[in-house]
């Protein structure tokens, strides 16, 4: 009888030791979030954070050419336009899912006087490379006819050439896979433009 107490209550004890040493649940989830923080890195926020408000920048220049540009200047607005868009939401829900604070919305501001200091901008410790000044976007909205589809032509290979260096800054030191599926994709796709942009404007020069 008494050698069934002793077993009785080392299985007791074995129980107790075995509950001890389980993990808690509260553990366990906070691991869970510290893998899902481990998605995405500094570069990846500087990354979206740049390349957001400099893509409205390009959406605006491209609203600017659909009313101002020749027929080729206007033929290419429409395709950056449709493919910034786009990216502009992704990157947004992107700094959302990551807690970061999305950057201002250029397309809201008031008047010209509020991109004031936007060229060179440290958005997020990132230097948004190409990004026109005030006084650029104002001359630009001023500007009519070959004028303005040289002067568009120029100021969008500066700003497609600025984005590229932002996304290979992206693919070098981002983490995100799909941040940096998209940093090469605004890569491809921009040099593509380049290249069209300067043959275009070797003929309108010419």
């Amino acid at each position: 009888m008494s050698g069934l107490l002793v077993l009785s209550a080392c299985g007791e004890d074995a129980m107790d030791d075995t509950t001890d040493d389980a993990p808690p649940a509260a553990d366990s989830a906070e691991d869970a979030d510290n893998n899902e923080d481990a998605d995405n890195n500094e570069a990846d926020v500087e990354f979206a954070s740049g390349m957001v408000p400099h893509h409205q920048q390009a959406v605006m220049m491209s609203d600017m050419a659909l009313e101002q540009g020749g027929p080729e200047v206007m033929a290419l607005a429409e395709e950056i336009k449709a493919a910034q868009d786009p990216e502009i939401e992704t990157m947004t829900q992107w700094l959302d899912v990551w807690g970061a604070e999305a950057p201002m919305d250029m397309e809201d501001m008031e008047d010209m006087e509020d991109m004031e200091g936007m060229e060179g901008m440290d958005m997020e410790g990132m230097d948004m490379e190409g990004m026109m000044s005030a006084e650029d976007m104002e001359n630009l909205m001023s500007a009519e006819g070959a004028e303005f589809d040289t002067m568009w032509l120029e100021m969008m290979i500066e700003h497609h050439n600025g984005a590229v260096m932002m996304g290979q800054t992206e693919v070098e030191e981002g983490s995100n896979a799909d941040a940096i599926a998209l940093a090469e994709t605004i890569i491809e796709t921009q040099e593509v433009e380049i290249t069209e942009m300067e043959a275009l404007l070797e003929s309108t020069s010419g």
